[in-house]
Formats: structure tokens, C-alpha cells, sequence
């Protein structure tokens, strides 16, 4: 059983760069920037009803897999490739849909900002998640392994779901149809299943999907970054 420094360092690890990454985010527009308190409400969404929800839907949609699959060592690279980034990228944007988040949607970049807001709160937890089953592999990987995730995972939920909080931002500030979403919904399960299959390239070694999937993530969120700057610099 873990010691209470043990479990007090492993939250700290585990929310503390999400944390960070959020006040970048939120500070990447130099005008107009957004209040505080639906940047939170994002966040808490994310870090809570968005994981609840998608742990369940995922464990509802693995199930037929298991059962039925003929080939069972096929089921962990769906659910990881194709399920988890359907499921993750679509409960975590429905943080744009709360009153305090959507009446503040008066900016192309809100859009961006808001969900990847989400994406940092999902990814916070899920770090914890994943964190405390790390212990068991002693303190030194446990650090490396919490290290990878602050990095990499983080910055992939950040930059896939804040392209659908773009695209529903665009919706709800032009009055158009929802339906205006799905390429930037489409685009994120993309990006978020594209960043799982590089983890899980085994073709010429761990460590070089490793380094594959760190590059995708950097070009990811110094693209959703450089979107923002542009839009915010439109508007001062």
C-alpha cells in the first residue's frame, strides 16, 4: 500500500503540469484573454464527468470485442487505436456546451483554448490513473513513466480536442449546424488514434515510436499555439 507522501507526490505529479500547461494555453492570447472561471469549469469537466463518461462507454464498447473477436490479441490495439479516441474526444469538448463556457464563445481562438483546456483537465486524471498502477513498477520508473506522460499525453489531449472545441466555437459564433463539427471532430480522432498507434509501433522499437509520437504531439500544439496567436492577433 502506497504511503500517504507517496499518494500526495503522485497527485502533485500528476495534476501540477496539466495545471501548467493550461495557464500556457490561457496566456497564449495577448488580448482579450479568457476568464478564469470557465477556463476552470472546463478543466474540473474534463478532469471528471469527461473520464467517468468515457471509461464507461469504453468499457461498454470493448466488451462485444471481447466476447465475439476470434483473434483476442487484436481487442487492446482497437480499444487503444480506434475506441479510446472516438469515445475520449467526444466527451471531453461537451465542457464548450456549459452556460458559463458557451456564453463566452465570442472568439474564433475561445474555440481552441477551451478545448484544449478540457483536454489538459482529462488528461490530468487519467495521469493519476495511470500513475498509481506505475508505483508498482518501483519509484525510478514510476518518475520516468509519470514523465512521458506529462509530456506526451498531455499535449495530445490539449491539441486533439481543442480542434473540435474550435470547429463547435465556429458553429455557436456563426449560428451554423452542428454538423460543421464533425471534420474537426474526425480531425481530432485522428490525431489522438494516430498518436496511440506511434506508441504502439513495435517495427523498429519502442523508443523510436516513442520519439515519433513526442515529434507528432510538438507539431501538434505548436500548430493549435500558432492558430490562437493568429486569430487573437486579428482581433486587438
Amino acid at each position: 500500500m502506497p504511503t500517504i507522501e507517496t499518494l500526495v507526490l503522485l497527485v502533485f505529479l500528476s495534476f501540477l503540469p496539466p495545471i501548467l500547461y493550461t495557464i500556457w494555453i490561457r496566456n497564449t492570447e495577448r488580448c482579450h484573454r479568457e476568464q478564469w472561471k470557465p477556463i476552470f469549469l472546463c478543466f474540473l469537466w474534463g478532469a471528471t464527468i469527461a473520464i467517468v463518461a468515457s471509461l464507461i462507454l469504453e468499457i461498454m464498447l470493448e466488451m462485444p470485442l471481447t466476447t465475439s473477436w476470434s483473434q483476442g490479441g487484436m481487442t487492446p490495439f482497437l480499444a487503444t487505436v480506434v475506441i479510446a479516441p472516438v469515445v475520449e474526444e467526444f466527451t471531453k469538448p461537451l465542457a464548450l456546451h456549459l452556460r458559463s463556457v458557451k456564453s463566452n464563445l465570442d472568439e474564433l481562438e475561445d474555440g481552441l483554448i477551451y478545448g484544449a483546456v478540457a483536454g489538459l483537465g482529462f488528461s490530468a486524471t487519467e495521469n493519476l490513473l495511470y500513475g498509481f498502477s506505475f508505483l508498482s513498477e518501483g519509484f525510478f520508473i514510476f518518475l520516468v513513466l509519470m514523465a512521458t506522460r506529462s509530456f506526451g499525453s498531455c499535449l495530445l489531449h490539449a491539441s486533439a480536442t481543442a480542434l473540435t472545441g474550435y470547429g463547435y466555437g465556429k458553429t455557436v459564433m456563426k449560428h451554423a449546424s452542428f454538423l460543421g463539427v464533425l471534420p474537426y471532430f474526425l480531425l481530432a480522432i485522428f490525431l489522438h488514434g494516430f498518436y496511440n498507434f506511434l506508441l504502439s509501433y513495435e517495427f523498429v522499437g519502442v523508443a523510436s515510436g516513442l520519439v515519433l509520437a513526442f515529434l507528432f504531439v510538438i507539431l501538434a500544439i505548436t500548430l493549435i499555439r500558432n492558430k490562437i496567436k493568429i486569430l487573437d492577433e486579428k482581433t486587438c
